[in-house]
């Protein structure tokens, strides 16, 4: 199965390398994980898969219908799924654990989180617009992205705005994959991920870290992955 499992952030901390050099980290508490459903191309599903849950939860703030698809694995109430698509059919049971070891041959990790809430912003703190002239004719539109709309006399373009026009909104909150991050160290006994630089979300959030997909060569190359 490819290397992936569920977890939550901790925190950031420093550790040093061999050469002695700062290297800032991101503490993650990373599984155990259950494998809660097997899915094959073989069968109904039409594709191998399997899915993860992740973090014991009280039948209280569960449902019927998940505790009983957790049931199905041996396995309490959990709080997160999370699916992953396979090449070929895993080797693991219905019910088996996936802990930190999986990624003991692993250089480069992507890390899947929702980033931090930022709120109501406005064009300049949300897409770096430059703001209107600070010289002689603006007046109380310093911050303003201007017209919206100025390409309406254009042919084949209507007078409304157009679809992903960069505006005034909500910052933050979306859901962001972090690629190609360096696995500095396992802690199988205390079931720690140290993960090299800043990863998205707030301490305490959620985390999905993978085998990384897309290695760039240089990089790959820098840290000794195949």
């Amino acid at each position: 199965m490819t290397p992936a499992i569920l977890g939550k952030k901790v925190g950031m901390t420093r550790v040093y390398d061999e050469q002695g050099k700062v290297v800032p980290v991101t503490v993650v508490a990373a599984g155990p994980c259950v494998i809660t459903q097997i899915k094959t191309a073989a069968g109904k599903d039409g594709y191998n898969a399997v899915q993860l849950g992740f973090e014991s939860a009280k039948a209280k703030h569960s449902t019927q219908p998940l505790m009983g698809h957790t049931a199905k694995a041996g396995s309490a109430p959990l709080r997160h799924f999370r699916e992953i698509r396979l090449d070929e059919p895993t080797t693991l049971e219905l019910g088996a654990e996936v802990k930190v070891d999986s990624f003991g041959e692993v250089k480069l990790v992507d890390v899947v989180g929702v980033s931090k809430g930022k709120g109501f912003a406005g064009v300049m703190k949300r897409y770096n617009f430059g703001g209107q002239p600070a010289s002689h004719g603006t007046e109380r539109k310093h911050r303003s992205r201007g017209s919206i709309c100025s390409r309406a006399s254009n042919r084949g373009h209507t007078g409304r705005p157009k679809k992903g026009l960069k505006m005034a909104g909500h910052m933050g909150d979306d859901k962001v994959t972090s690629r190609n991050h360096a696995l500095v160290k396992i802690d199988t006994d205390n079931n720690l991920l140290l993960i090299k630089g800043a990863l998205p979300g707030p301490n305490g959030g959620l985390l999905f870290i993978r085998k990384a997909v897309q290695v760039r060569k240089a990089l790959a190359n820098r840290v000794g992955a195949a």
